[in-house]
């Protein structure tokens, strides 16, 4: 029993978990106390101990092969039983552990800015985040809540509207230089694509142009994401332009790391529901987490 395990050790394991779910070596280590040199050379060993690749190195950060996802997935929920096994046998199993699935892009600019206010009002509730880019991995039988990102007409569960979406052109202020332009001067600049899948869910920069009555073909771009928490990088970074999303991106713009070159913005036919997964007890303790996600969505 257990033969697979015999060789990896579980402080191994926690790395690997912690970089596949931040989608980032560096806020790996941030999160694990440790150095980005560190989590690379645990993964590198995981993957030789395994014999197969589990992140692709793409531009500015990583991301998941199929066997990493697949492999994610179980330690994840492994590591969690053990959690909630160890705190019930030491006597602290009193808390409450809520399970959120949602996209990385909502996690990491809208829900986890947040968060420390839901924890200050319920310091015995744990939240633990799963995230992707594939809808259906949100509703596995574990998730307690999910926000997704759609029309709301979902085929399983009840969905809630959480708010609707608008987008505007963001990058950074050295690029812009502290001035406004107009849509097709904006063309001049680097553009900030979207790739793949994700490109459908999302406003692409032929459709934004032609909201703003500009009918020329903007350029293809060298720059191409697969990722749009790495896209909004690359703009902070002062790569080129990207396409904001409101409710993702208003706190950037507060702390100065994005700006709008141009004003005026476009509606989006999607916004943000929350889906609360069918044959899910209606626990008073997803009530409440339902309840403060539309609170926070009133203080903005």
């Amino acid at each position: 029993m257990f033969e697979h395990l015999a060789q990896l050790s579980l402080d191994t394991l926690r790395v690997f978990e912690a970089a596949a779910r931040l989608r980032s070596f560096t806020a790996a280590a941030l999160m694990l106390g440790t150095t980005q040199p560190a989590i690379s050379q645990q993964i590198k060993r995981l993957e030789a101990q395994l014999d197969t690749r589990l992140f692709d190195r793409v531009y500015r950060g990583i991301e998941l092969t199929e066997a990493g996802a697949a492999l994610f997935e179980q330690v994840h929920l492994g590591l969690q039983a053990l959690e909630e096994g160890v705190a019930q046998a030491s006597g602290r199993g009193q808390r409450e552990v809520l399970q959120v699935a949602t996209d990385f892009a909502f996690a990491a600019f809208w829900l986890m800015p947040r968060l420390q206010r839901f924890h200050a009002a319920y310091p015995q509730v744990d939240v633990s985040l799963v995230t992707s880019e594939r809808g259906q991995a949100m509703l596995r039988p574990d998730i307690d809540v999910a926000v997704l990102f759609g029309d709301g007409r979902l085929h399983q569960g009840e969905s809630r509207w959480l708010f609707d979406e608008e987008v505007y052109p963001v990058c950074s202020p050295r690029l812009s230089g502290g001035q406004g332009w107009s849509a097709a001067a904006l063309q001049q600049l680097p553009l900030l694509h979207l790739r793949g899948q994700q490109a459908s869910r999302w406003f692409d920069w032929a459709g934004l142009f032609r909201g703003y009555g500009v009918t020329t073909p903007p350029p293809p771009g060298q720059l191409r994401f697969d990722n749009y928490t790495l896209l909004i990088q690359a703009a902070i970074a002062g790569q080129g332009v990207a396409i904001g999303w409101r409710h993702l991106v208003d706190g950037l713009i507060e702390q100065g790391l994005l700006c709008r070159p141009l004003a005026g913005s476009l509606r989006s036919a999607h916004g943000y529901y929350v889906l609360l997964p069918p044959r899910k007890r209606r626990s008073a303790l997803i009530e409440r987490f339902v309840d403060w996600l539309e609170q926070e969505r009133a203080l903005q």
